[in-house]
Order: C-alpha cells, then sequence, then structure tokens
C-alpha cells in the first residue's frame, strides 16, 4: 500500500501540525506487514533500507529524467525507533543537491501511529548512468513538481534473427498468437 504526495520544499525539516516531516518533497507510505518484521516481532532494518532506496531511485529517476540510476552512497543510517505489525510508517525524500551527473537527497522515516522518529539518512546519493553504467550528466540543477522529465519508453528492439535452439518454438508461438481471418 503505497501512496505518494509532493509537497513544497522549505528550508527546516521539523515535524508540521498535518504529521508531515516539512521540507520533503516526496512521501511514500508503507503498512508494516509479518513478513517485514525480524526475529524480536519488529520492523527489520533491511526491509526498512530496500523500501528507501526504491523510493530513492523512484525519485532520482523522475528529478533526473533518466530511467537509469544507480545508487551511489548512503550515509550513515541513524534508527532512532521502530514499527510493529501493523503499523504505518512514513518515507520522506528531499533533494538538496543537483551534481553534473548525480542527485543528493535526504530520507527522513517516521511511524505514524506512535509519531516517533524511525530514522534518518542525511545523504543518498544517486547517479544517472547510460546503457553501458557509464555516468552521465542531466543538466538539472532545481527540484521539478511536473511529469515533464519522466523518461520516455524505451521499447527494445526484436532481434533480426531467432537463435537457432529457439527459432522453431517462437516461430510457433508467433503463429498461434496470430489472429486467423473469419473462415
Amino acid at each position: 500500500m503505497t501512496e505518494t504526495a509532493q509537497r513544497t520544499e522549505t528550508a527546516s525539516h521539523p515535524e508540521s501540525p498535518t504529521g508531515h516531516v516539512e521540507g520533503m518533497n516526496f512521501y511514500t507510505r508503507k503498512w508494516v506487514r509479518p513478513e517485514d518484521l525480524n526475529a524480536n516481532g519488529s520492523l527489520f532494518g533491511g526491509s526498512l533500507l530496500r523500501w528507501i532506496d526504491e523510493e530513492a531511485a523512484i525519485y532520482a529517476i523522475i528529478q533526473l529524467g533518466n530511467h537509469r540510476v544507480v545508487t551511489k552512497l548512503i550515509s550513515e543510517i541513524n534508527f532512532q525507533a521502530s514499527a510493529r505489525k501493523g503499523d504505518l510508517i512514513e518515507m520522506g525524500l528531499i533533494a538538496t543537491h543537483f551534481g553534473r551527473t548525480s542527485l543528493t537527497m535526504t530520507a527522513r522515516v517516521r511511524n505514524m501511529i506512535t509519531r516517533k522518529s524511525i530514522l534518518t539518512i542525511e545523504k543518498i546519493v544517486f547517479v544517472g548512468v547510460d546503457e553501458d553504467g557509464t555516468p552521465i550528466p542531466h543538466g538539472y540543477s532545481t527540484i521539478t513538481y511536473d511529469r515533464d522529465r519522466m523518461p520516455r519508453p524505451h521499447a527494445e528492439p526484436l532481434p533480426e534473427k531467432l537463435p537457432e535452439t529457439r527459432k522453431g518454438c517462437a516461430e510457433a508461438s508467433l503463429r498461434s498468437t496470430r489472429r486467423q481471418p473469419p473462415r
């Protein structure tokens, strides 16, 4: 269950009366389920870090306009509290710096039930890369709230010739999926 909302950028990060962390540009909410728990019955840190990395990648894709981004750095992670099964957590991200090929952001996570801060990551860096994994300049210096930087769909070209070992199967599959004219 993910809900995303964009927020306007502000200079500070205190929690607002609505419960959101002020200054965060991108919110995602997660429901803590049994498969997310550790042996103590609390949220497994690895699950939370996976969620943060995924949401930060999505945010970087939108901001850099490139569907090929890689995590370069995640700074010290300061766990302050946890969550239990059934809790709702909110992750917030804010872009703090645009490099030539990169985007740096800060992450904050809080438990929406207990209202406690779960963790803070001061620095997460993503780099936009080309199809060979080489960093490429993105040309941006400000946050966008539009979807105009979303990467365009990338269709993989079909091979000119199918490999011999799979050719017969692929040709049979193509014949079976072609629409037959009415008789």
